[in-house]
């Protein structure tokens, strides 16, 4: 009897917990017509293709994490290679339906 005591006060303590929606705009991240640089580009290629970065951050951990930051994207770099380019987020424009 005391254990289902114990386990009916649990289950009612429990009951008015809620939990906080959180909605993350999707499709957000930048203008899907900014051409990116592929996977597997050198450092030269970037260069060539899109001009010297806006800011170069420094080698990170090993093997080397390189990622330069340009206006609309940055790129990550393993040594001389591409390993990812990621668009930057837009601020949604006012009146724009999420």
């Amino acid at each position: 009897m005391r254990h289902l005591l114990f386990s009916l006060i649990t289950l009612l303590l429990c009951a008015p917990a809620s939990a906080e929606v959180i909605r993350i705009p999707v499709g957000q991240q930048g203008s899907p017509s900014i051409e990116l640089p592929d996977r597997g580009d050198s450092k030269n290629r970037v260069l060539d293709r899109f001009g010297l970065a806006d800011e170069e951050h420094p080698p990170v951990g090993q093997p080397p994490i390189t990622r330069w930051d340009y206006r609309e994207f940055s790129v990550y770099f393993e040594g001389n290679r591409v390993i990812n380019s990621v668009r930057h987020r837009q601020p949604a424009v006012a009146g724009q339906v999420p």
